[in-house]
């Protein structure tokens, strides 16, 4: 899907004369993936150097460049500040990453809790890249 493609399905949206919130159709996923540690080393915000200079995990290239073919977005979504944006678009570029978007500035730390009035679902990376399968899980809710 490309830039003009996303714009429109994420375009200002109207129902009875109200404005909301744009939805992807059934079946498109909007993927937010973690750079550090998920897609290649963990470089820690305090060692720019090596931002510029790590290996891409080589599954991590091929499942995302393969959803972005298969039309979802790709958006990384990452603990780097403003300041290493150039640097991170960069290696993104030059590794062969394809992606819609990048989000500087996501909190550090881990542990993190998405409270969303959206459906959010999160995948934890524990060293390898492959088609997502489906896992029955225990989750916190709020209650009804």
């Amino acid at each position: 899907m490309n830039k003009e493609e996303v714009d429109k399905l994420l375009s200002e949206k109207l129902e009875d004369g109200e404005h909301v919130s744009p939805v992807l159709p059934e079946g498109v996923k909007n993927y937010l993936i973690d750079i550090d540690g998920t897609i290649t080393e963990d470089v820690p915000n305090e060692e720019p150097e090596r931002m510029a200079t790590c290996e891409p995990f080589p599954d991590a290239l091929k499942t995302l460049n393969k959803w972005y073919d298969e039309g979802h977005l790709i958006c990384f979504f990452t603990s780097r500040t403003e300041e290493h944006r150039a640097v991170t678009t960069e290696w993104l570029h030059r590794h062969g990453f394809k992606f819609h978007s990048l989000l500087m500035g996501k909190p550090r730390g881990g542990n993190y809790h998405w409270v969303d009035n959206h459906l959010v679902r999160a995948t934890r990376y524990k060293g390898k890249f492959t088609d997502l399968v489906e896992k029955k899980v225990t989750i916190e809710v709020f209650e009804d």
